[in-house]
């Protein structure tokens, strides 16, 4: 039996976590789940909201499912999520963007994995305080980090069937910083002549895929523009609670939704657990349970053709109504 690290989250991190396994269970895959607790919710007993507990859980599984951690906006600690990639140099933000079905969206057939630089660019959170009136943060791109994001895209495309690669930057602004990162891309293409390569610039991209999204495949981006329209290509699918996430490094990979941890609904009983679940779904590939992953799926899709669904698709179902469908579509 495999021992895979759980970080149940805060919000409504523990409620969607709970109906995973429990579909997962379902299944019939035995999974030893060392369940870790971070975010909001522990400071006040251990001083830090990414105890170094849960790193050492990750370090000894390798492998991670993480439900939602809450973020303070503008104040407070830095996001959990920043600080685990950093960690564990989680590299590569993978997030495949797919119409699920009886989903309503504004476009069919969109199925758009976006790859995003995970450890640099403005995330890297070098900032400080010019006078009372001005602040500057750095923008970091490196060619280490921006040659093996833009491998790790190819290498997917490969492996994946996928016929094209497009690199996405600012290059036209930003002549060093995305100017290397555009270099790195052209340098790392030259390895891989079966798959198609397309340059564009994110201002261009983000209309164009709002536009005719599905004529995108494969995007390769640096870090800040990475975040932004991997939840632009959320939108393009239904919205955070359907989208998919994983964070990829050399030793470790951490599986979580895109979405965060809807304090509001905490609780409730509402929460759409579909985005935890196909992360799930990702992660079992990962670790070579395709059957499972296969099986899982299509219990999921059947659930959502037969139009069972939780209030934010616009359907009636409870989080746990809507896992027991899946569980009976098993």
């Amino acid at each position: 039996m495999r021992t895979i690290t759980l970080i149940n989250g805060d919000g409504i991190g523990p409620e969607i976590s709970s109906a995973v396994i429990k579909i997962i269970d379902a299944a019939g895959l035995k999974i030893d789940w060392d369940v870790q607790t971070a975010g909001a919710d522990v400071i006040e007993k251990e001083g830090t909201p990414l105890p170094e507990r849960v790193l050492n859980s990750i370090k000894k599984n390798k492998v991670a499912l993480k439900a939602p951690v809450t973020t303070p906006i503008g104040k407070g600690f830095r996001s959990v999520n920043v600080q685990l990639r950093k960690s564990l140099d989680l590299y590569a933000n993978l997030r495949p963007c797919k119409n699920l079905p009886n989903v309503k969206t504004r476009f069919d057939g969109v199925d758009i994995v976006v790859v995003r630089e995970n450890t640099e660019d403005l995330y890297a959170g070098i900032e400080r305080q010019v006078d009372e009136n001005s602040a500057e943060s750095i923008k970091i791109i490196t060619r280490e980090a921006s040659e093996r994001i833009c491998k790790f895209a190819f290498d997917y495309a490969v492996k994946n069937n996928r016929k094209e690669v497009c690199v996405v930057t600012k290059a036209n602004i930003m002549k060093l910083s995305d100017g290397l990162f555009l270099e790195s891309y052209r340098k790392i293409a030259e390895d891989y002549p079966t798959i198609h390569k397309c340059e564009i610039l994110v201002d261009n991209l983000c209309m164009q895929l709002v536009q005719n999204p599905t004529q995108f495949d494969v995007l390769v981006l640096p870090n800040l523009y990475g975040d932004i329209v991997s939840d632009l290509c959320a939108g393009l699918i239904g919205g955070l609670g359907v989208a998919q996430g994983a964070n990829i490094g050399a030793d470790y990979a951490v599986f979580e939704p895109v979405h965060g941890s809807a304090p509001d609904i905490k609780g409730q009983n509402i929460a759409n657990p579909t985005a935890l679940l196909l992360s799930a779904v990702e992660m079992l590939k990962f670790i070579g349970e395709q059957s499972y992953a296969q099986k899982i799926e299509k219990a999921l899709y059947k659930t959502l053709e037969q139009g069972v669904c939780t209030k934010d698709l616009g359907g009636s179902m409870s989080t746990t109504m809507f896992r027991d469908a899946i569980i009976a579509n098993l």
